[in-house]
């Protein structure tokens, strides 16, 4: 009898787990955010961009979108995310490189003031845009991509505080759909065979 009752329990679990997995990777089925196969990445939003003028994601269709989320403070893992984008970006012909605009989205708002950006993109590349928002903005995008982040809980160090975050690049298509995804670690050259072969 207990050993049913545990095969209960263990398939009622499984039921939540895979229901809760399935709306946070596909979107609310009822709101028609997603078909069922449909990974339900993106969507509009309204940031500021490091020359202070407020962009929405139209600003961008027709372009393919290459974006990461991360920090200026960072020490280590948006750099370099950063730079192999930005290598996988010199890799491409001039014709596939004018199709991408490649996007850094910060998750730290209180820092990444306009003019903090336009001190950071340009170490990486000539293309990038950098662009922040308010905290709602923020966490509005973010929830969209799935992009997790948080702020360091423990550390009294002023402004000198730490994000965890998730690090994906994100490639979303002329119609601002998702059409792939690089992990953290991606080689430079792995990523821009792929782009030209999207491109």
């Amino acid at each position: 009898m207990k050993r049913i009752a545990l095969i209960a329990v263990a398939a009622l679990i499984f039921v939540v787990v895979a229901t809760v997995g399935r709306f946070y990777l596909l979107g609310d089925p009822e709101s028609g955010s997603a078909s069922v196969g449909t990974v339900s990445i993106g969507g509009p939003f309204t940031l500021t961009d490091q020359t202070g003028k407020v962009v929405t994601d139209a600003d961008f269709s027709g372009k393919y979108m290459l974006i990461y989320f991360g920090y200026t403070y960072c020490p280590d893992v948006c750099p370099t995310s950063l730079s192999i984008m930005s290598d996988a970006l010199d890799q491409l012909s001039p014709a596939e490189l004018d199709k991408v605009v490649p996007i850094f989205i910060s998750i730290d708002p209180e820092r990444d003031t306009s003019a903090a950006l336009a001190d950071f993109v340009p170490h990486f590349h000539n293309k990038l845009v950098g662009l922040s928002g308010t905290p709602e903005q923020t966490k509005a995008v973010a929830r969209a991509y799935k992009a997790y982040f948080a702020k360091v809980s423990g550390e009294d160090k002023g402004d000198a505080y730490t994000m965890d975050h998730s690090s994906i690049t994100y490639l979303m298509g002329p119609d601002g759909k998702y059409v792939a995804h690089f992990s953290h670690g991606t080689k430079a050259d792995v990523m821009a065979k792929r782009l030209a072969e999207i491109l």
